[in-house]
């Protein structure tokens, strides 16, 4: 029997005690959010009732949330980005070029280059930066790769793309 390990998300303290304060708040307001579905069953037919279905649909969204945090938060390793960037990892900032063709041409201005963070999306409020998950196609392929490397994966759309490790920073959030 085979046992798949939940990916572990990184996050900054900052980041976490965010999210851990959103929790909470979602939580602290189930009572009222059950109070506003009951206000609106009183209302009468709750085929017509418009009120009671946006506070059902209301009450979804919360929950939903709520499950999403708790499972982050769950498997969030906490702690300060990586003080060293010698491969891609969560945590540090990469650059990556990329080529459709399949063949990386350092001069070629056809390549585009992007500058992105791997690690939770979840910090994405927390920096400038575009976040990659390092589930993400990309962020799997790229993870253990240094500069200079060029990886090969399958994008959602089915394409197969190319990019090259640029460069490898710290992240300083």
């Amino acid at each position: 029997m085979s046992h798949t390990k939940a990916p572990v998300n990184w996050l900054t303290q900052d980041a976490y005690d965010r999210l851990a304060a959103e929790l909470e708040e979602l939580i602290a307001a189930r009572p009222a959010m059950a109070a506003e579905i009951n206000e609106r069953r009183e209302e009468g037919d709750l085929k017509e009732n418009g009120g009671y279905h946006a506070a059902k649909e209301e009450q979804g969204k919360q929950e939903a949330r709520i499950r999403q945090l708790e499972e982050l938060l769950r498997t969030a390793q906490v702690g300060e980005a990586p003080t060293s960037a010698t491969t891609v990892q969560p945590g540090v900032v990469v650059t990556v070029r990329f080529d459709a063709s399949g063949v990386t041409n350092i001069g070629d201005e056809a390549n585009d280059t992007e500058k992105f963070l791997l690690g939770s999306r979840e910090i994405g409020a927390t920096t400038n930066l575009t976040v990659y998950s390092p589930e993400s196609a990309l962020g799997a392929a790229l993870i253990g790769r240094s500069e200079g490397d060029t990886v090969s994966y399958t994008a959602p759309n089915g394409n197969t793309l190319h990019a090259t490790v640029v460069e490898l920073q710290t992240f300083h959030g």
